[in-house]
């Protein structure tokens, strides 16, 4: 029965990992009719239950801590086989002004709605000053009660559960997502209930397989959560106005921020650094904005793809028009916006604003051809004054501001992973000749320092954002390092090793962030994501990451060094626990998440479904009676990771690649 069960297993994770590349070529509804919703791939998860409650039941398995967990799994199996067979599913299509009493399902049935609905007006809500959407609210009517539904703010109606889901383009309709699952939803949710109780239960259990491996150890600390100079320079503006023009207001990235981000942002784009030989990111941008013919000639960083190139000569010729500096607010009836000099003004405004609008940049440029720096900083000292006062509400705070200017100011993450890396390696190779080494005080000392400096780095995205920072994979891999290094010093006492650890995988983490398609940028969230459960789902499963990456680098550790393979097994096991209690909360806080905000728990979305298949396969060792080759498997194993985060962002798509 147990090599029934593997079998079972095995196949049921890879027809998961293969349906996730099918969908990538032949479409998410191909693979929703012919794998996910098929009755054979239900018919492999009963053979699977049934299997294992065959051989608990065999095996007389009493111990209430393991029986309650996998007891979990079997009601949420449950849940989801009544989704799948009673749960209805639709849209509702609504015109402003017109009242509707059906739903169209996926084959475009219409079905009837037991209530009527009338659609008063749709809107959607912008962060001030930008273009960028910050909610999108249908305001309807259903059965004579007003109702508001947008971006996590729901209706429930009758059992029936309606989702702000899209908009017609001429805003005068809207598309609402349907759900009604009075059954699989509540037995769904009591088998999460269970499965929270019972993985905490897991780790606490005194007869538990995790309690046993800390008997093994003399003495643990833990805590879970908490180029090229072949030619004369071109011009450019000196440091002290080059300086005063980054000290500009600019709407970049649909939010107000200083003219200096851009300046970086459009340096690094064009030469891969923060600066370009001598010249500081404000004297490139300014250079061609003033010096266009000098600049133009000089060498871009090549690019692989010929794509890139032609978008750095579109970037080039956008700011030798002018497009990109939308430099002037104007409150116009309460809606303040920001306008480029080449920007079509609008009519109603006042001609005092748009003279000023259409000739301060000619004046400005007319004093620096002409070499009048002290004129033309007197020119810039205006403008920074006319947007203070025009700007309003639509400019961000001072102390955003300061955060923001400092964040440009030190590259923290560049610094911190050459720093972490070399110590990395420095100390991998200095813990092979003197181990005792390990337990200087120094190690730990660096570890601080840069954690220091990360934690510094992450509260400044923080303030300039105002969310916390992972919303994006660049903030996800900053988190990852932060947590690494948390741990890594955490965990010094017992094991002085992790600190070599920590500073490799910080390191590592933080040298992916700078790969070409991690963004820095600092974006406002997508509606969607602009709950507090993002916060909460993301921290959790990062956490989980962050131990399962210190389980890799032991088992690895273990392989080149066979002396410590008994040391390093204990490490490995001491955080494969705590893991896979944090990727189960994480996995089924984000199918609450889901639920609450798209109407389906799970939608075998490819990170979705990538997610259980590395909680599977990271289960598997934690069974005793399995026999494997303990670190081989937790090598391969972190292949799982890699694919769940970077080849479902970067390959495979789906509505998480944004994450």
């Amino acid at each position: 029965m147990k090599q029934i069960i593997i079998i079972l297993y095995v196949v049921v994770v890879a027809v998961m990992a293969a349906a996730t590349i099918v969908e990538k070529y032949q479409g998410t509804g191909y693979v929703s009719d012919h794998i996910y919703g098929a009755w054979w791939f239900s018919a492999l998860w009963a053979l699977l239950t049934a299997a294992t409650v065959f051989w608990f039941i065999k095996r007389r398995v009493h111990r209430p801590s393991v029986v309650a967990l996998h007891l979990s799994f079997v009601i949420i199996l449950a849940g989801a086989l009544l989704t799948h067979l009673t749960a209805q599913k639709g849209i509702v299509l609504l015109r402003q002004g017109e009242t509707t009493n059906h739903y169209l399902t996926r084959d475009m049935v219409t079905h009837q709605l037991p209530f009527s609905i009338t659609l008063k007006s749709f809107e959607i809500t912008y962060h001030e000053g930008t273009k960028a959407p910050a909610d999108y609210i249908s305001h309807v009517v259903i059965d004579g009660e007003p109702t508001t539904i947008s971006m996590n703010q729901i209706a429930s109606h009758r059992g029936i559960r309606l989702y702000q889901s899209d908009y017609d383009e001429d805003m005068q309709g809207s598309i609402l997502a349907l759900n009604s699952d009075p059954w699989g939803i509540p037995v769904t949710y009591g088998g999460y209930a269970l499965l929270f109780v019972s993985l905490v239960w897991m780790l606490i259990d005194p007869r538990g397989a995790y309690r046993q491996v800390l008997r093994r150890m003399s003495a643990v600390v833990l805590l879970c959560m908490v180029f090229s100079l072949g030619h004369a320079a071109p011009r450019a503006l000196p440091e002290e106005t080059a300086h005063k023009f980054g000290q500009l207001f600019v709407v970049y990235n649909e939010r107000v921020c200083p003219m200096q981000t851009y300046a970086l942002d459009f340096t690094k784009k064009l030469y891969g650094k923060r600066h370009y030989q001598e010249f500081s990111a404000e004297q490139v941008l300014t250079g061609f904005i003033f010096f266009y013919d000098d600049w133009v000639k000089e060498p871009l960083k090549q690019e692989k793809k010929e794509m890139k190139m032609m978008d750095k000569q579109a970037l080039i010729s956008q700011i030798h028009e002018g497009i990109p500096l939308k430099l002037f607010p104007y409150n116009d009836k309460g809606t303040i916006t920001w306008y480029a000099p080449t920007s079509s003004l609008p009519e109603t405004m006042d001609p005092e604003h748009q003279k000023y609008m259409r000739d301060v940049f000619t004046r400005l440029n007319g004093e620096i051809q002409a070499g009048r720096y002290d004129v033309a900083n007197q020119y810039l000292d205006k403008l920074l004054q006319y947007q203070l006062t025009f700007g309003e509400r639509s400019l961000p705070s001072s102390m955003r501001i300061d955060a923001e200017r400092l964040y440009n100011r030190i590259p923290f993450a560049t610094i911190l992973f050459m720093v972490c890396l070399t110590l990395g390696f420095v100390m991998f190779f200095v813990d092979i000749f003197r181990p005792q080494w390990q337990r200087s005080r120094i190690p730990l000392v660096l570890m601080a320092l840069c954690f220091v400096a990360l934690s510094v780095c992450m509260a400044l995205r923080w303030i300039v954002t105002g969310t916390i920072p992972m919303s994006n994979g660049y903030e996800t891999m900053l988190t990852l390092a932060w947590l690494i290094m948390l741990l890594s010093m955490l965990i010094r006492g017992r094991f002085p090793i992790m600190l070599t650890f920590g500073f490799l995988l910080a390191g590592f983490f933080l040298l992916v962030s700078h790969i070409s398609q991690m963004d820095p940028q600092m974006t406002h969230l997508m509606p969607v994501l602009n709950s507090p459960l993002l916060t909460i789902h993301v921290s959790v499963i990062m956490m989980a990451y962050a131990l399962l990456s210190l389980t890799f680098i032991s088992s690895l550790t273990a392989l080149i060094m066979p002396k410590k393979r008994e040391e390093m097994h204990l490490l490995s096991q001491l955080m494969l626990f705590p893991a896979l209690t944090f990727m189960g909360y994480g996995i089924f806080i984000g199918a609450i998440w889901a639920n609450v905000s798209w109407g389906t728990y799970w939608s075998w979305d490819p990170k979705e479904t990538w997610a259980l298949i590395t909680f599977m396969i990271y289960a598997a060792p934690a069974h005793r009676q399995l026999k494997i080759n303990y670190h081989v498997y937790m090598v391969l194993a972190f292949l799982t990771i890699l694919m769940t985060y970077f080849g479902v962002n970067y390959f495979l798509g789906g509505m998480h690649s944004y994450a």
